[in-house]
């Protein structure tokens, strides 16, 4: 299977070289105030834009993937801890109320 992923990413590494390699011709890029930048070459402004479009995905990613490696460390530390009453089931948990277990219901 991995070797299978590595021929899929060669494929396509290959495609994209030659799609660049084929749109190399000079593009007049237009900002905003009527700038304009003229005679840039196609494949400049194609990677500029992926590499923008990925700094921009991960900074929307970032929040995520920190919540998950918080959540991530978060259950390490309370397995370990689990782990640890394991090994000695003679030493008493921390005493629960039965209130956080379970609430009373409203009267």
């Amino acid at each position: 299977m991995r070797y299978l992923v590595w021929i899929l990413r060669l494929a396509v590494f290959v495609v994209v070289l030659m799609f660049a390699l084929k749109n190399t011709g000079p593009v007049d890029v237009s900002f905003f105030a009527d700038h304009v930048v003229t005679g840039v070459p196609l494949i400049v402004v194609m990677l500029a834009v992926f590499v923008l479009g990925v700094v921009f995905g991960l900074l929307i990613a970032a929040p995520s993937i920190m919540r998950r490696r918080r959540e991530a460390a978060r259950l390490r530390r309370e397995l370990a801890k689990l782990e640890e009453q394991s090994r000695h089931p003679n030493v008493p948990a921390a005493a629960v109320a039965p209130e956080t277990v379970a609430p009373l219901a409203p009267l």
